[in-house]
């Protein structure tokens, strides 16, 4: 009697499979994304003879470098994060939230690419060759090397890259394309695996580069299969609230550099520009500072950035005060103005406290403390810290100061910025030109420094 076959059930969302049928997905947590699915048949021959390679293997000092130089794309903060530009023959996927800006970075970057005489392909199939034209003439993106072609066939995509041979291909979105041949809908686990494995293997067997544009699940993870992100030699991360122009571009994976560097863009009527220095976005320009401010310098990967901290202290008769933050860590606040009171005797339990960073900037670092304290205490007694100061240090609870990383890298920023003097934590050997260094130890020697 044959034996029965078994099916499996795979999720449409992840790619976990189970043997039985399940209403929520272990892996992803999705409700019923569970299908049926006959399992593929197993191969149990083990191969005995190796088959003879089409070129042999070579020795690693004979391999020329050049094939691996890097291209600039013309946009310098996307050439910061993928490490002085973009590989020949590298594939890059580009993940954000609708709405945040991919497909008009991606044609900023096609439009630059081209305007240095070299042929784009742009694939949309997500929007007509009208939409896209439309935006390309409100960001002057109109080149005549740059090719569009709104199609979702992948293999019709092939054929225009035969037809146009260019040297940049951009696809909007990998989410959006199918595979003649392939079962399920386009966006599904199989789809995308098999869209991403061929756009992997044109840019690898020719040289060019691909610049894909991911979506992301409401948890803010590439949506797809983990596969995907195994696929491609670049993840990179554009991010930025809704209510604030500020975007921000973050290295995720890079095989080609490192993926702590941050690229900075502001979004306008007329595009996305780079934003060469972030710091005055997050900066108050004002003659005078008032009470409650205090500025200090965060790292956002390995770019120092200075924000503005703003506090407001206000008498309430209710018997729980509120506690509002925003722009910083939420546990931290409360913890700091807990230290104030036991330790430096300053009385914020009966006070309702505001504290927000300037800007929209959002800093979850725990050495903005310092700053979160004096600008509390300056917004108490109604008196502004001195100007041109900048406050660093994390509080510990025993109202200790203590040391944080890249310490001389921060000051360095704030002198660039014209500021003279700082408030940091004891320890520290510095020699910062033109920066007067304030040591304090403990909290109440950082609150004897502004009174």
């Amino acid at each position: 009697m044959a034996k029965k076959v078994r099916s499996i059930h795979s999720c449409s969302e992840c790619g976990y499979s189970s043997p039985k049928w399940l209403g929520r997905c272990p892996e992803c947590g999705s409700w019923g994304t569970l299908t049926e699915a006959a399992p593929a048949p197993v191969d149990k021959r083990i191969p005995t003879k190796g088959l003879t390679p089409v070129s042999p293997a070579i020795a690693i000092s004979k391999i020329d470098a050049k094939h691996t130089a890097s291209i600039t794309t013309g946009i310098g903060e996307l050439d910061r994060v993928l490490g002085d530009g973009i590989v020949a023959g590298s594939v890059v996927l580009l993940a954000g939230e609708p709405g945040v800006g991919k497909s008009t970075l991606l044609l900023e970057v096609a439009s630059r690419w081209a305007a240095q005489g070299r042929t784009t392909l742009y694939v949309t199939a997500e929007e007509s060759a009208g939409q896209v034209r439309l935006r390309a003439e409100r960001t002057n993106a109109l080149q005549d090397q740059l090719f569009l072609a709104a199609e979702s066939n992948l293999d019709v995509v092939f054929g225009h890259v035969d037809q146009v041979k260019p040297s940049l291909l951009i696809v909007d979105s990998v989410q959006t394309m199918n595979v003649e041949g392939v079962e399920g809908v386009a966006g599904g686990v199989a789809q995308s695996r098999a869209v991403t494995a061929a756009l992997t293997s044109l840019a690898k067997t020719r040289g060019i580069p691909v610049l894909l544009v991911g979506h992301v699940t409401k948890d803010g993870n590439v949506a797809g299969p983990r596969v995907l992100e195994h696929l491609v030699d670049v993840v990179l991360h554009f991010e930025g609230d809704r209510h604030s122009s500020l975007r921000m571009l973050r290295g995720i994976k890079n095989r080609f550099g490192a993926t702590d560097e941050v690229g900075c863009f502001e979004q306008q009527s007329d595009g996305i520009h780079e934003v060469a220095d972030p710091s005055g976005l997050f900066l108050s320009h004002r003659e005078s500072t008032p009470d409650g401010t205090a500025v200090t310098v965060a790292m956002d990967g390995v770019r120092p950035i200075l924000a503005e901290v703003q506090a407001l202290l206000v008498d309430t008769p209710a018997k729980n005060p509120r506690r509002t933050v925003t722009g910083l860590d939420a546990n931290r606040v409360p913890m700091v103005l807990a230290v104030l009171a036991a330790r430096a005797q300053q009385q914020t339990a009966d006070k309702e406290v505001y504290v927000a960073t300037v800007g929209g900037m959002k800093i979850a670092e725990p050495a903005t403390d310092l700053a979160v304290a004096l600008a509390a205490i300056s917004a108490l007694n109604r008196r502004p810290l001195p100007p041109r100061m900048v406050v660093l240090g994390e509080v510990g609870l025993a109202g200790e100061i203590r040391r944080i990383p890249n310490l001389a890298r921060r000051l360095q920023e704030a002198v660039r910025l014209g500021y003279e003097q700082a408030i940091v934590p004891a320890g520290e050997k510095l020699n910062v030109p033109g920066m007067r260094i304030i040591p304090v130890a403990d909290i109440n020697a950082a609150i004897e420094q502004v009174k």
